[in-house]
């Protein structure tokens, strides 16, 4: 977090001249919500010569020699694990480049799309659809999601709101941070439900493997973090040998997933296409403008990404 905050500092100091530029991929609507928010213009295209640029967009900057002086990178996105990985042929974030991101109340929708698929669960909603497209009478016995055991694997601002969420309908919550994984790990056979809301690392890649995967007894696994956290090779084996209940992936390895994605073809497992957490135009509006007055008064903005942690 050092990085960041030297970073903040020395935007902070050129924050009255410099000129914001909306990337490409930023709607008109929204370009327009931000220079009124900030009261001043917001360019799209390059900016002048020489001028402090704060970006906005979801597309990595150059950071060429001789290109733009971006000093300031705002993602529209929570995300930002791709921006700081880059491609094969990229450096890595350059320390003077401060890089905040868009959370919103996207901790809120994500909390509320596991709260969601779990009660859901719990009252056997989708055997009851697919009962009524039969016109099957038959009675289907529910559960209780209070005192059942839920880890959340990923302790950062969502995950602790997932956790918030379940505990307020009763359920023992488990989260794990960094340091915890261990504890955690031992508790898998024990576990109702699986929450993965990690950050795609070099440490987390396939996290959810062979191992894990194969030491639950029957738990109902979640995936709202990062697809390439899971290895759908492992996940499938523990969904036919029942070690998993069932899957909910709201991310996956590599999107879009087209028609011949191996994930469609999961047994039990429901894919919904990366939609639990959107972000909001006025998300990206309120958490930009927040961070530009921590600037203004001389903190470091509470959404400055820490780029060295890698997430």
């Amino acid at each position: 977090m050092e990085r960041q905050t030297a970073a903040a500092t020395d935007v902070a100091r050129e924050l009255d001249r410099a000129v914001v530029v909306a990337g490409d991929e930023v709607s008109a609507p929204l370009r327009a919500a931000l220079a009124e928010a900030l009261g001043r213009p917001v360019l799209s295209g390059p900016a002048p010569d020489g001028a402090p640029v704060v970006r906005v967009g979801s597309r990595r900057p150059a950071f060429t020699e001789g290109g733009e002086r971006v000093v300031w990178f705002h993602s529209v996105n929570a995300g930002v694990d791709a921006l700081l990985r880059g491609g094969e042929d990229q450096d890595a974030w350059p320390a003077d480049v401060l890089l905040t991101r868009t959370v919103g109340r996207m901790g809120d929708r994500m909390a509320q799309y596991v709260l969601g698929w779990v009660l859901a669960e719990c009252q056997r909603v989708p055997d009851f659809l697919a009962a009524h497209d039969r016109a099957d009478w038959g009675r289907r016995d529910t559960e209780l999601a209070a005192g059942q055991l839920a880890l959340v694997y990923g302790a950062g601002r969502i995950g602790t709101r997932v956790a918030d969420y379940l505990r307020g309908a009763g359920i023992r919550v488990v989260e794990a941070g960094r340091a915890a994984v261990p504890d955690a790990d031992a508790l898998l056979p024990d576990a109702r439900w699986v929450v993965d809301v990690l950050p795609l690392t070099p440490a987390t890649r396939d996290f959810f493997g062979p191992r894990r995967l194969g030491a639950m007894r029957g738990a109902t696994f979640l995936n709202i973090g990062r697809g390439a956290t899971v290895d759908l090779a492992a996940l499938e084996a523990a969904l036919h040998a029942d070690a998993v209940r069932s899957a909910v992936l709201d991310v996956l390895p590599d999107e879009p997933a087209g028609p011949d994605h191996p994930a469609w073809r999961l047994p039990r497992t429901t894919v919904t296409s990366h939609t639990s957490g959107p972000t909001t135009d006025e998300d990206v509006v309120t958490d930009l403008l927040s961070a530009w007055r921590s600037l203004e008064a001389g903190q470091p903005p509470a959404l400055a990404v820490p780029t060295g942690r890698g997430y």
